[in-house]
């Protein structure tokens, strides 16, 4: 198996790669922009391809499929997980703000999507896994831009797993909620007795990728009681927004949200 992993020099990349090095026979390609983080990682697992690029450059999707194609001749799986954090809101960060998130956490993935999808279909059975998040079905203030790129993710992942799956591609969605990542601390959860439950893990949000990639699954929310968010937001309007906007015992208050802060790509929840 050939599995690639954007965002794998740290957080939920790096944790997926670690997670699909153990699978019987594959073999990793690593890309991200920081070289030295990728190649402590491929010696970690034993050997590995590594691939320092932006993803936001012109000319990278072309230069990773030139170099799949070249060095493996085929491509299992597509792991799309790098990804930013957002600027916060919308008066604060602006259009500007607006398109950089969008640039890393849509059409990045998108636009490296379009250049391995020939090789992906010509490998079949093979499959792609976009990580979005449950932001990708509720929203909340001081993070309009984030969810924006998470709700346009989603929308395409579903249309891609309806128009690949003739073709052998499967694709499926990963959704976490917060999640604890080197980017994203999550210290105001953590602190609070009631809201520790919330977080989860790395290393579950990787197996959730197995589980979507390897075991063909369209949907996986992490943990999975955040299913329940969007079902709430849905039945009880007032009552999510309370929680979002109001209740700031259950969620971090915007002051101190990591989506705040800009972070390079490497695994947002």
């Amino acid at each position: 198996m050939i599995a690639l992993v954007t965002g794998a020099s740290s957080g939920l990349g790096a944790a997926a790669a670690r997670r699909l090095a153990r699978e019987p026979g594959a073999r990793l390609v690593l890309v991200a922009r920081r070289r030295e983080r990728l190649e402590e990682l491929a010696a970690e697992l034993g050997g590995a391809t590594v691939l320092a690029a932006d993803l936001t450059a012109p000319d990278t999707p072309a230069r990773v499929a030139a170099a799949v194609e070249r060095e493996h001749g085929r491509l299992d799986l597509l792991v799309n997980s790098a990804g930013t954090p957002g600027r916060g809101s919308f008066g604060r960060g602006g259009w500007s703000g607006m398109q950089a998130t969008m640039a890393i956490n849509f059409d990045s993935h998108v636009r490296l999507t379009e250049a391995l999808l020939p090789l992906l279909r010509r490998s079949a059975p093979s499959a792609i896994v976009n990580v979005a998040s449950v932001a990708a079905r509720v929203a909340r203030a001081s993070s309009g831009d984030y969810s924006a790129s998470k709700f346009a993710l989603a929308g395409w992942t579903e249309a891609l797993h309806l128009e690949e799956r003739k073709r052998g591609v499967h694709v499926g969605l990963i959704l976490p909620g917060f999640v604890v990542t080197e980017g994203f601390p999550q210290r105001e959860l953590a602190a609070r007795r009631l809201t520790r439950w919330m977080l989860s893990t790395e290393d579950k949000v990787a197996e959730a990728i197995v589980d979507a990639g390897l075991r063909r699954k369209a949907e996986r929310y992490v943990p999975r009681p955040y299913a329940l968010v969007p079902v709430v937001r849905t039945l009880a309007p007032p009552l999510y927004r309370w929680a979002v906007g109001g209740g700031r015992r259950f969620t971090p208050s915007t002051a101190t949200n990591p989506m705040e802060r800009d972070q390079s790509p490497g695994g947002p929840a």
